[in-house]
This record gives structure tokens, sequence and C-alpha cells, in this order.
């Protein structure tokens, strides 16, 4: 090892939608909210991550939060480059050092993502001091993270269901042959959850409630074998104005986000009809393995596998394998270097 990479880190990244993880020596070092805290007068930024978060709908005219993603992409340029810099100091090998001057990063992005909107990416990361930028799409990085051997000629199927996007890929050999990314995701299941209370209760609620009800008592299917109790929510009266509290059961959010799982679920299915048989036969053996915080969905993998007649699996911690994936790429680069994008 010469004295070039001695000096230089290797950071992985997961610049998601919902949350921002980053890994740094094969352990995620940050895992927070990609959301940002800014003082609408002066433009200086406040907080971010979860301090940021935790300000979220209760901030006076002053500040706003803000999400520098939208729909798997990057909505504000500048924001995700302040926040990406303040998250990577706060690793404390590299705020800590004096000799690391730069560093080699892998950024996972979703498969949409344009060719224009790639290049945004790089050149955000290389004015970050980063020595290398490789780029790798997120799907890619979530069957690596799984343990799936993506080099070998057999078929796998990926769908990872992050907060702005879900990823549908078809792999082999290292590559992507079929997949398409659907913007109905995470996000747009807290904002059925928000409609759903608004229309059948009278209440509004906020998005942090509504990702809370997701946890507590979301559900992708109508009868699940361990229940949820009912839980509840509390929120303003659209009819008095007032502070008012009622109760949800997990049937009630079935409904609320069936339409929106059903839509992912025709995504799978076209992307299913959409390749060669032999690859079809090995997916027919593999199954489909479900990633991202979104497959957290109580009996979401039921649901999959009674739509699809397939096997599917959910790996542990499948909000991590994403970075974790991206993370053995870049310590192995010659090993993986054809799953990296490169043709931009």
């Amino acid at each position: 090892m010469g004295l070039l990479d001695f000096l230089t880190n290797k950071i992985a990244v997961d610049l998601g939608t919902t949350n921002t993880l980053i890994s740094h020596k094969g352990k995620i070092a940050i895992d927070v909210p990609s959301i940002i805290a800014v003082n609408r007068l002066s433009g200086k930024i406040i907080a971010v991550g979860k301090e940021a978060s935790s300000m979220r709908g209760k901030i006076h005219q002053n500040i706003k939060t803000l999400y520098p993603l939208r729909n798997g992409v990057i909505a504000n340029f500048d924001l995700s480059e302040k926040m990406l810099k303040i998250l990577i100091k706060k690793i404390s090998d590299i705020s800590n050092a004096i000799f690391i001057k730069s560093y080699k990063m892998i950024i996972a992005i979703p498969c949409g993502i344009t060719k224009v909107e790639m290049r945004a990416v790089k050149e955000s990361a290389r004015r970050l001091n980063a020595k290398n930028v490789y780029l790798i799409s997120e799907p890619m990085a979530a069957a690596i993270g799984a343990g799936i051997d993506v080099l070998q000629p057999k078929g796998h199927m990926v769908i990872d269901i992050g907060g702005g996007t879900t990823d549908i890929a078809v792999i082999t050999l290292g590559g992507i042959i079929s997949g398409q990314s659907v913007k109905i995701a995470g996000n747009v299941f807290n904002n059925d959850i928000i409609q759903y209370v608004r229309e059948k209760h009278n209440l509004h609620i906020g998005e942090s409630t509504a990702e809370e009800i997701k946890i507590k008592v979301g559900s992708a299917i109508n009868v699940l074998e361990s229940p949820p109790k009912k839980t509840t929510i509390r929120g303003r009266d659209v009819l008095t104005g007032k502070p008012k509290q009622t109760f949800l059961t997990y049937k009630e959010i079935f409904k609320s986000l069936d339409k929106s799982i059903t839509q992912i679920e025709n995504a799978v299915l076209e992307t299913l009809s959409d390749i060669p048989p032999e690859i079809s036969s090995d997916i027919y053996n593999t199954g489909i393995f479900l990633t991202g915080g979104g497959s957290l969905l109580r009996g979401l993998d039921k649901r999959f596998s009674t739509t699809t007649e397939l096997p599917v699996y959910t790996g542990d911690n499948p909000l991590e394998v994403v970075v974790k994936g991206s993370d053995m790429v870049l310590k192995n680069i010659d090993r993986y270097s054809n799953v990296l994008i490169r043709d931009i």
C-alpha cells in the first residue's frame, strides 16, 4: 500500500430521499434523516439530520426545514452538498485527522436517475474533496449488500423500497438486464395515511405522525397472524380546528395503502414479463429479495409472494444493505468494476 492509499479514506454513501447513511472503515458511521433546517433570512444552516427532523412542523416563520432530495433524485444540489459536507465532517476519524486530505467515495443512486443528474452528483462529490467518485445503482448495491453474488450467470430480482422511489431490478453477470424506478415508496405511503385520516376521521396530521402510524400499525395485507394493537393518534380537527385524538387499526392502514402497493405490484409483474425465459427460470428458484425501509411494512413479503407466486425474502437490516453493498464494492473495486455506472 502506497502513502497516497494510506492517506485516502474510503466512504460509501446511500444518499436517500428519507435517510442518508454513510459507511466508513466497514461500519455505518452516519445514519440520519435527509433533512436540513435553514434560516430563511440569512440562508444559514441551523441543523442537519435528526436535529432538523425534530424541528419539522414545529418551527416559526424564520426557519424552514427542507428535504434536499425528492422522489429519489436531488432537488437542491447546493443543500445536498452542504448536508453531505456536514455529515462527512461528523465522522470522527476524518474530522480529527491531520494528514487525510481526500477520500474515495461511492454513491448509490436510483435506477431512474438521468445522466445529467448523475454528472451533477459526481460534481458535488468532487467539490467535497473526493479523490475518486464512483456511482452504483441502488438495487445493485442492495443485492450485493444482501449477500447475492451478482457476478454469477444467474438471474436475481431485487425490489428496493426507499422513501422516494421503489427500484425494481433483475440482475445477472454484474448488470441490470431489466428494471424500473417507480415514484411510489415510503413518502407516498405517508401521504396516503394523511389523506385517509383526514377523510375518514376529520383529523389533520403531519408527516411525522403519519410515519409513526406506518411503523406502529402499517400493513400491506388485510389479515395479519400477529396484528398490532390499535394506536392512538392526535392532530387537529378539520371542522373545529381544535386538538383531537382518535384510534387507528392496521386494517385501516391497509385500506389507505392498498392502491399504492397495487401500483408497485403491477410494476413488478411488468418487469417479470419483460425478461428472457432463462432468467425467469432462475428467479423461480432464487425468488425476490426485498430491501429498503419500505420492505419492513407488515405483510408486504407475503403479499408480493401471493401476487407473483414466487418466494419473497426480506433480509436482516434492510435499511442498511445499500450502503453495505456500496462499501463492499469500494473495498473490492477491481472485482466489482463491471457493476459501476460508467457511461456518463
